[in-house]
């Protein structure tokens, strides 16, 4: 497909990220993921209860991601996904404050900046580097700031749900910028995230039978 748009500016990056949070997260938790068409314009960012993910990402383009989950949300997920996996409900944690529901989610996180990478450099030719995504279950809000040299940084919030109606939401602090093409360009082919949702089902299955055999 042949690239052509002339702009793309902090909306359409934020899209591209929604775009593999939904991506990821359908397909690891087999249920429709949606999000709003409307975006909040906010004065920061920070964690909110009752469980939330933290990753910044620095290179041809700087910020800071922030995923806050609902209880509700993040037991839907987490549960879904392991029940898509293979292991049984009554092996699953009920409780968000469980390890394992914050082992998934970050997990899932990492995932999730792993194709917001590779479709930055699909659509935009940007590269960019992350650190690991940091998981922590919160009873008020903590606010985080951007650990580099960011002028004039937007914030923005968006709101998800599950097929259930649990509610997440996506907050982004992102440096003011606008890219401009240059000549139009063939865009890449997208990862096949069945490749990848096959090759963790495995890794899961191998850990399980390793675990049988001790």
């Amino acid at each position: 497909m042949i690239i052509d748009s002339p702009t793309k500016s902090t909306e359409e990056i934020l899209l591209i990220l929604c775009k593999a949070v939904q991506k990821v997260l359908k397909k690891a938790s087999d249920q429709e993921i949606l999000f709003s068409p409307f975006v909040q314009k906010i004065n920061k960012t920070c964690l909110k209860p009752d469980i939330g993910c933290f990753t910044i990402f620095e290179g041809g383009l700087s910020g800071l991601l922030i995923m806050n989950f609902s209880k509700e949300a993040a037991l839907d997920i987490y549960r879904r996904y392991m029940v898509n996996m293979g292991i049984p409900e009554d092996e699953l944690s009920i409780l968000h404050t469980s390890d394992d529901v914050a082992n998934v989610l970050g997990e899932l996180m990492n995932q999730t900046m792993g194709h917001f990478q590779t479709d930055l450099r699909n659509e935009l030719h940007v590269t960019v580097k992350q650190n690991q995504p940091k998981m922590l279950v919160v009873s008020k809000d903590l606010s985080i700031s951007i650990d580099a040299q960011i002028e004039d940084p937007q914030y923005r919030r968006v709101s998800f749900e599950t097929e259930r109606h649990r509610p997440f939401f996506l907050e982004l602090g992102i440096e003011k910028t606008e890219f401009e093409l240059l000549f139009p360009y063939e865009k890449e082919k997208d990862e096949d995230i069945d490749e990848i949702f096959m090759k963790a089902k495995q890794e899961q299955q191998d850990k399980d039978s390793k675990r049988e055999d001790t």
